[in-house]
């Protein structure tokens, strides 16, 4: 068994955008030939219902039918859903849908319904890992509010609740802490405008929007990062990196969907209603996503 089949979240795994009808139903068929495409560039896996996208304005058939449509796309052990909810109980059973659905990971927020301290961070993560399905945290303090410091962190990997975290804090100095509380918790990746140096550090996996329309470049700029062969990974980072550095996630999932338009992934609408980018921040993801393909980078 390869590490990526013992550890299904390792790798690069897509928070994948989700196609929409114009009446803002859920494209499912062009959703799995998203995912196949995913995976057939290079991709590991993808992270359907990612816990800052579409999952809370989606209803719970919807939801669990994305996962569904995933799994039956390119199978259950490349999916890892995000399981987030306002409550443990049901994010405990989003973890329970998932792992019936065939998947071997879920992804999961803190508590961000309110600012949780320790001891409810802590209780939330055990209630979910009672489900029986490994879980990766997902640490996002800027958005949440609540921040899983790596000594949390190793609290809760020491409890036995998570396996690994996507790290959003944007914060590389973590990366060391990290591996020095917990060595066997695995990195991953969570901003990517800071691939490179979580790479580096010893990261063990991405989740990661930009492969939605650039997966064979991406794919490529994460393995020679991660396998040290700098020279390339450098000239990869700074071809992409005016596409990877975003102040917000809202700017960053439009500029994501131009970028799919661009190459000629067209994504569908998006769900709650778009916010354009200014004409400066459209003009820079043209430029860098015709430059990418004039480079034979998607």
């Amino acid at each position: 068994m390869t590490a990526t089949e013992n550890r299904p979240w390792r790798g690069v795994l897509v928070a994948t955008a989700l196609p929409l009808h114009d009446d803002l139903s859920v494209d499912y068929d062009r959703y799995a030939q998203h995912c196949a495409w995913l995976v057939e560039n290079g991709c590991d896996g993808v992270v359907p219902n990612g816990s800052l996208g579409e999952y809370q304005v989606l209803t719970p058939e919807e939801r669990a039918k994305v996962v569904e449509t995933a799994v039956s796309a390119i199978g259950g052990s490349r999916v890892m859903p995000g399981v987030a909810a306002y409550g443990s109980a049901e994010a405990r059973r989003w973890a329970e849908q998932a792992r019936d659905a065939g998947c071997r990971s879920v992804m999961l927020l803190p508590p961000n319904a309110y600012r949780g301290d320790e001891r409810s961070v802590l209780a939330h993560y055990e209630a979910v890992a009672e489900a029986g399905i490994p879980v990766v945290a997902y640490n996002n303090p800027i958005d949440t509010k609540v921040d899983l410091v790596p000594e949390l962190l190793a609290k809760l990997h020491a409890e036995g609740y998570i396996h690994g975290v996507k790290e959003f804090s944007g914060d590389v100095r973590r990366a060391y802490r990290i591996a020095e509380l917990a060595p066997e918790l695995d990195l991953l990746i969570g901003a990517d405008d800071v691939l490179l140096e979580l790479a580096v550090a010893g990261a063990k996996g991405w989740v990661a929007g930009y492969p939605n329309a650039l997966p064979a470049a991406s794919v490529e700029l994460y393995h020679a990062a991660v396998e040290g062969d700098l020279d390339t990974a450098r000239l990869l980072y700074r071809r992409l990196h005016p596409l990877l550095r975003w102040d917000s996630q809202v700017e960053f999932v439009q500029a994501i969907k131009l970028s799919m338009d661009i190459v000629g992934r067209h994504g569908g609408r998006v769900r709650p209603p778009r916010v354009p980018l200014l004409p400066e921040q459209e003009a820079t993801v043209r430029a860098a996503t015709e430059k990418a393909l004039a480079a034979g980078l998607a």
